[in-house]
């Protein structure tokens, strides 16, 4: 029999070797990038309270440990970034192996300072639980159980007037071209500079250009086989997978329509993004301008351009929708603020003249990982119900994200696809379509069906019928942003229409922005007074702060988690009641107007798969008169515990009750829900004034925000105060939230910051103690957002003090390395020198060569157990566990104890043996390293 080895390790002994260094952030992301599997090793342990869990274990050592999990389902590169946590705490973000199935933590850099104890181990993506996929099959979100009962999907909606998805009168031509490659900053190779082009034939005049940009996927595969790479270049014998072209329908459609499309190829950023503190946006914004800047030159000299341009008409830059999917969304928003606010020249990949503008962007299931969204540029964003990749819809935030930080124009709308997944709007993502080996990122298991997502349910969306719901809402935001048609708008502003070319797809729309005024905010002063209502927080440890229980199953893309554990200013009103008729009063800091507008607009939310839920409305003015507006009813989407599904609804009573009643609608004091069903709950994100109409949008002057992280080493003596390098540029003030990560307990400590161009007034001094002990290197972050009048590109830095001091060498001396069964073995473990880190020796259990081994009866089955998972039975030699000991010497102490506790038993036999040896750095034996035995006696 060929046995799996199993190897464990008590989670003091790993946090030993995982020293006292907090992550760095960088961002590892979900890429498989090659790197050598453990050849011979599975990872698994058993999950015994103290040992890992199975699929994790620990190699190397010193400055070289490594948190490995190995999963035996392959992870599918994706957008969402891979990350390892103990419990709710976020240990970093780990390089991913070649093999798909294999993700490294470098554990100098793990955020475990101040952790006595490392349990509760998982692997999320976008909050997902990666690791629970092995025991159930399917993701678990961190603390869900349990599962919703499915909901029908909801009911289709009346058509708008205009109907975007149908094609115009223009046939299409297809081409591409390849330019020379570019450099990109922090990415070692250069980057391709490769296109499709789709066309309208026989267009006349200057066109609008729309540009697509694909996300984080696999950038090569072996023809003709299931193998895919991360590597970039392409290894040989592979090829790139074209995902630029994956969105050929989309671009067909507006080219028929009048639109210059392009969709660029990324596959150089997605082999290396994994580098970037930032996840690769600001390279990815890079690349979208060196595009933008090579069609500028064409639109000037049309004959230099390549072929597959001159076929069609030359291109408006004074007319671009910018379309982004997944990572490649997150990449457009960066470019979009890029365009109007440049960044540092240090930083960026583009360093010529902005040529162009950006009338809106699109973006498909993306990524915000510094929810830094571009307020003064109008967007829609769309969230798929069935999101496997970026399963909490983080995209969200660049609706609600924008609110307060501008001037308020600019139309974001968030497009929520029921039962839509995040790789079929890309064909080249697609089973059945792709040239390469694609999937349904939406994580199936036969035997445990979602009600809601598994294909052939009544909500699952076939691919088919996803993309041509996706190029329909593609093609209503061009027609808004960029031709201008307010027919467009109710689409996506909440109005409660649909696009007929959508069908069956059920799309439901809110927004924030454009016609709408006097936003009631639960993010600024509030108070929320009666029916057991309360302002909760969107993002808090504290469970009876956060808006939304652990345990609730299923999660808020209003809520999603951000690099602090604690966010100040982001919030809601809570709402549950036990009986009709008690009223919420809900009174801003200060009156708000609602001067000239025709509705009130809520947006609020109910838990998944209700329905009926009834609220009556009223308003009051700071005179005391109040109107009774109507009543609304709210509607919870198709959800599971795997879906993030409490999504808000936009909702709206007309305002003229109170013209009516002679309010005062400039000055608006208090909004009043009470709830007319018997129980129930509610969630209201905001409520604006709104009237028809899409405003003309023109970017606010604002600061610039962006932080650095500069790497310093310790030294021998002396003590040195270093500061986080943030840069501030562009032109006026404004104010940010800045949050300071505490590199020991990991809790973020924020203050409000008013900024200006050249200033200082980010100031994070951090002092850094030289000496000639080993430590692990310690990393002083901060993160910063943008609150209002103000953008944030870089968003996390730091300053990283490295260790430059040895590690102490170890030795091990017997203590009692002969006794009677029943009694302890034990050795002392010593250092050369003292260290400021914990430091962990591994010892492997090698096979005995001169007589019987100790098996797995002659020890305490409790710690065998602990350390490997495994029981006495069978009975079999250690060393065929492939047993692996720890041996934790704590900060400041020159030694500590291995032992191996025997038990008596009834048998009389000869001496028995065990073998331990010291590995090295690669987790193997080798010459010269310290290697010790043990015998036990027969008591008998």
């Amino acid at each position: 029999m060929i046995r799996v080895r199993r190897i464990g390790v008590t989670a003091v002994a790993l946090l030993a070797m995982a020293g006292a260094a907090p992550a760095s952030a960088q961002a590892a992301g979900a890429a498989q990038d090659r790197l050598p599997s453990a050849a011979g090793q599975s990872a698994a342990a058993g999950d015994s309270g103290t040992g890992l869990p199975p699929g994790w274990r620990v190699t190397g050592s010193g400055d070289a440990r490594q948190l490995e999990w190995h999963t035996g389902t392959p992870v599918p590169m994706g957008d969402a970034r891979v990350e390892f946590y103990a419990g709710d705490r976020l240990l970093g973000l780990p390089r991913p192996g070649g093999d798909g199935r294999t993700f490294r933590l470098d554990l100098s850099a793990a955020r475990t300072k101040g952790l006595k104890k490392l349990t509760d181990l998982q692997v999320r993506a976008s909050g997902r639980r990666l690791d629970a996929e092995e025991k159930s099959g399917a993701a678990q979100a961190p603390g869900r159980r349990g599962a919703l009962a499915a909901a029908q999907p909801p009911a289709p909606l009346p058509a708008g007037k205009v109907d975007p998805g149908k094609p115009g009168t223009y046939r299409t031509t297809t081409g591409e071209y390849r330019l020379k490659s570019v450099r990109l900053p922090g990415l070692p190779a250069p980057v391709e500079m490769q296109a499709v082009v789709v066309t309208p034939q026989g267009a006349t005049g200057r066109r609008p250009l729309a540009l697509f940009l694909h996300g984080r996927h696999a950038p090569c595969y072996t023809p003709h086989s299931d193998e895919v790479s991360g590597d970039w270049p392409c290894p040989a014998g592979s090829l790139p997978i074209p995902s630029h072209r994956g969105y050929l329908q989309d671009q067909k459609l507006l080219a028929s329509q009048g639109y210059v499309t392009v969709s660029i190829a990324a596959n150089g950023i997605n082999g290396q993004d994994w580098q970037a503190e930032d996840g690769g946006a600001q390279a990815r914004s890079s690349l979208v301008r060196q595009h933008l800047a090579r069609w500028a030159d064409w639109a000037a000299h049309p004959a230099t351009a390549p072929a597959a341009v001159r076929r069609g008409p030359v291109a408006d830059l004074s007319r671009v929708l910018l379309v982004g999917h997944s990572r490649g969304g997150e990449g457009v928003n960066r470019a979009a603020m890029d365009s109007l606010y440049p960044p540092a020249a240090d930083q960026d990949g583009y360093h010529g003249r902005t040529r162009w503008h950006i009338s809106g962007t699109v973006l498909i299931g993306p990524t915000i990982f510094g929810q830094n969204p571009v307020a003064d540029v109008p967007s829609a964003t769309l969230l798929p119900g069935c999101d496997g990749d970026v399963s909490d819809l983080q995209g969200e935030v660049y609706v609600d994200g924008t609110r307060g930080v501008s001037r308020g124009t600019a139309l974001h709308s968030a497009v929520y696809v029921v039962g839509a997944d995040h790789n079929f709007f890309n064909t080249e993502w697609t089973p059945g379509k792709a040239v390469a080996p694609a999937d349904d990122d939406f994580y199936e298991d036969p035997d445990q069906r979602d009600p809601v997502c598994s294909p052939g349910t009544a909500t699952r969306l076939t691919a088919d019928q996803q993309h041509r719901a996706g190029a329909t809402y593609i093609a209503a935001a061009a027609r808004l942003f960029v031709a201008g048609d307010d027919r467009v708008r109710p689409l996506l502003d909440g109005s409660g229409v649909r696009a007929p070319s959508a069908d069956p797809a059920r799309v439901l729309t809110h927004a924030v922005g454009a016609g709408r005024t006097g936003g009631l905010l639960p993010d600024g002063p509030l108070t929320v007074t009666g029916g057991g209502a309360r302002l909760c927080s969107a993002v808090d440890p504290d469970a009876s702060a956060a808006c939304l229980d652990e345990d609730t199953p299923g999660r808020s893309p209003h809520f999603a988690q951000w690099d602090a554990d604690r966010e100040a200013g982001r919030r809601a009103v809570a709402l549950r009641w036990s009986a009709a008729g008690s009223a919420v009063r809900i009174r801003p800091g200060s009156p708000v107007s609602l001067k000239g507008a025709e509705q009130l607009a809520l947006r609020v939310f109910v838990p998944p798969n209700t329905t009926g839920t009834r609220l009556d409305v009223a308003v009051t003015d700071a005179a005391g008169h109040r109107a009774a507006l109507g009543t609304v009813r709210a509607d919870g989407l198709p959800g599971t515990e795997r879906t993030a599904s409490y999504w808000a609804r936009e909702v709206r009573v007309p305002l003229a009750a109170a013209t009516r009643a002679g309010l005062d609608l400039r000055r608006i004091a208090s909004l009043e829900l009470t709830p007319r069903t018997r129980t129930g709950q509610a969630w209201l994100m905001d409520a604006w004034g709104w009237r028809p109409g899409t405003p003309a949008v023109r970017a606010a002057a604002l600061p610039r925000v962006d932080v650095g992280r500069l790497t310093v080493k310790e030294g021998d003596s002396g003590e040195r105060t270093y500061r986080v390098p943030v840069r501030v540029s562009g032109q006026g003030s404004g104010q940010v939230r800045v949050y300071v990560i505490d590199p020991v307990t990991n809790e973020a400590k924020d203050r409000l910051v008013t900024v200006r161009p050249g200033g200082h007034s980010i100031d994070v001094p951090v002092l850094v103690r030289g000496n000639t002990r080993y430590s692990a290197d310690v990393a002083n972050d901060i993160v910063v957002k943008a609150v209002h009048g103000a953008v944030v590109g870089s968003h996390r830095g730091g300053v990283t003090a490295l260790n430059d001091d040895p590690e102490p060498t170890v030795t091990v001396t017997p203590v009692a390395d002969r006794v009677t069964e029943g009694e302890t073995l034990k050795w002392r473990v010593n250092l050369s020198a003292v260290a400021d880190s914990d430091i962990a020796a591994i010892f492997v259990v090698q096979p005995v060569t001169d007589g019987p081994e100790l098996s797995t009866k002659d020890v305490d089955p409790q710690w065998l157990s602990d350390t490997t998972g495994e029981s006495p039975d069978p009975e079999r030699p250690l060393s065929s566990l492939g047993m692996y000991l720890w041996a934790a010497i704590p900060a400041g102490e020159l030694s500590t104890e291995l032992s191996v506790p025997t038990v008596r038993d009834q048998v009389a036999e000869q001496p028995e043996r065990v073998r331990i040896a010291l590995t090295g750095d690669d987790g193997q034996v080798h010459e010269g390293l310290p290697v010790v035995t043990g015998t036990v006696l027969d008591a008998s």
